[in-house]
């Protein structure tokens, strides 16, 4: 599926990489219905394509990357079955089937998301920053935001408080923030 606009002018040309060390893709999901619990992805790549006035945003984060502020037993806890799956699913998936740019910035983006081994349509929205000279490169910027049910992907592990209520949540939310930078091959046929 193409990509819808309500720009005069698609702003990118040609594809541009995700840079891994300032990029994130950060979950959150609320914990004994006190507070919420955080984790990050270190480890994201990915491409931001356009051809001519359709773009696709397709991405991937490796599982083992994952970071959380607690005991390193939590994060065995989320590599194993019970969450991500670390040794069957080691990669998180996503491709754009549609995209929406806006004069205001706002952009939202359909597509589907891939986690242990489960294909699920999502929908993001967000801000861009259109491409700029930066001195290192001609950057831009994509900061995405979502939330959807662990349970769709197979993220059934439970346990009851002995107030009663869930200790974790089951809904789970997104946010991915991606600097961009128009790949050098790109520059070169420009």
């Amino acid at each position: 599926m193409g990509m819808t606009t309500s720009i005069s002018t698609q702003p990118f040309i040609g594809t541009y990489a995700v840079q891994t060390a300032p990029s994130t893709f950060a979950f959150s999901v609320r914990h004994s219905g006190v507070f919420r619990f955080r984790g990050v992805f270190s480890d994201v790549s990915g491409t931001l394509t356009a051809d001519g006035d359709d773009l696709t945003l397709a991405g991937s984060a490796r599982v083992e990357s994952i970071s959380v502020r607690e005991p390193e037993a939590l994060r065995a806890h989320l590599l194993a079955a019970d969450f991500f799956d670390a040794e069957h699913h080691p990669e998180i998936a996503f491709r754009s089937t549609a995209m929406r740019l806006a004069d205001d910035r706002s952009a939202e983006v359909e597509g589907e998301l891939t986690m242990r081994g489960i294909t699920r349509r999502i929908r993001a929205w967000g801000q861009w920053a259109a491409p700029r000279d930066a001195g290192y490169g001609e950057v831009a910027g994509l900061e995405l935001h979502t939330s959807l049910d662990r349970r769709e992907f197979g993220f059934e592990w439970q346990s009851q408080l002995p107030s009663g209520c869930d200790a974790v949540s089951w809904e789970v939310e997104l946010d991915i923030d991606l600097l961009l930078i128009r790949t050098q091959e790109d520059h070169d046929v420009a």
